[in-house]
């Protein structure tokens, strides 16, 4: 796997992996760490168990998690990739700040997922408090599970379950919320065939062979990975929704994975008369995405 080194500048990850003090703190890691060719540790990324620890471990030695799991089959996010955008929103929050303010921000994770991942990152880096929503009732029960047992998190982070899978933000942002910032990682693909299909270019990629049988080494449910029209339909309805709550919202943002969907991003986002929008670059790796934020 590639060193880390486009990661944002405060982002813990950066470079190899610390193999020998994950391991010292989560010892079930030790059984899936073997040397590569060169005689570097690593694990094997196309195994999800090995994912799995591996997450553990980063949670429990550099964010202070005592307790985190996931059902089985539901999405095992990268972490340095999602510290990235939570290091790239505190940039976001500090513009214009000149008087040093340390308020702690409120934000509004849409897809919070069953892992939880983005409220535990920016509460332990940063202090803010966190609105979780979610389609899936699994998804709320097993993030609630994972505050509730880590003493750190408690009464931080609220989980509010979106009852309509058509919608983002209604249902969601009550009249007297106020977020600086929501996050987003939305369903990328359209359908399962093109997940699939997505899923195999990256391992082939990854491997420098084809790969022709679908391996999902990080797991995701059907509602993490895709949905109608994919993440163009979800951006232009979450872009026309936050017209209604521009008055609840400082800053919105969501991670858009293909260049491509931005052109047609601009067109919604200048139709509901947006006051500023701008595209934050991230890379990791091979990988590129990027944020999409705008305000009102």
């Amino acid at each position: 796997m590639a060193d880390k080194m486009e990661l944002h500048k405060n982002n813990k990850h950066q470079g190899k992996y610390d193999f020998p003090r994950l391991i010292e703190n989560y010892q079930p890691l030790k059984k899936f760490v073997s040397p590569n060719p060169y005689g570097t540790p690593t694990i094997n990324f196309f195994n999800p168990q090995a994912v799995k620890a591996l997450n553990k471990a980063l949670l429990i030695t550099y964010y202070g998690i005592s307790y985190w799991d996931i059902p089985k089959g539901y999405l095992c996010p990268p972490i340095p990739g999602r510290a990235d955008y939570i290091h790239y929103l505190a940039d976001l929050l500090q513009e214009g700040n000149n008087m040093g303010e340390t308020k702690p921000c409120r934000c509004l994770d849409i897809g919070v997922g069953a892992n939880c991942i983005y409220p535990i990152i920016g509460h332990t880096e940063y202090g803010w408090t966190f609105v979780g929503s979610d389609i899936d009732p699994v998804s709320i029960e097993n993030a609630r599970k994972i505050v509730t047992c880590n003493p750190v998190l408690a009464h931080k982070i609220e989980l509010r379950l979106q009852k309509d899978s058509r919608k983002i933000l209604d249902g969601i942002i009550a009249t007297e919320d106020f977020f600086d910032v929501t996050l987003c990682n939305p369903p990328f693909h359209s359908s399962k065939e093109a997940a699939e299909e997505g899923n195999l270019r990256k391992l082939s990629s990854l491997k420098g062979k084809k790969i022709t049988k679908t391996k999902l080494n990080f797991g995701g449910t059907s509602n993490e990975l895709w949905c109608e029209g994919g993440e163009v339909r979800f951006l232009q309805n979450m872009i026309t929704e936050s017209r209604k709550y521009q008055r609840n919202c400082r800053w919105f943002t969501c991670l858009v994975s293909k260049k491509e969907t931005l052109e047609k991003l601009y067109a919604r986002l200048k139709a509901v008369n947006v006051a500023e929008y701008r595209v934050i670059p991230m890379s990791q790796g091979t990988k590129v995405s990027r944020i999409l934020a705008w305000r009102f």
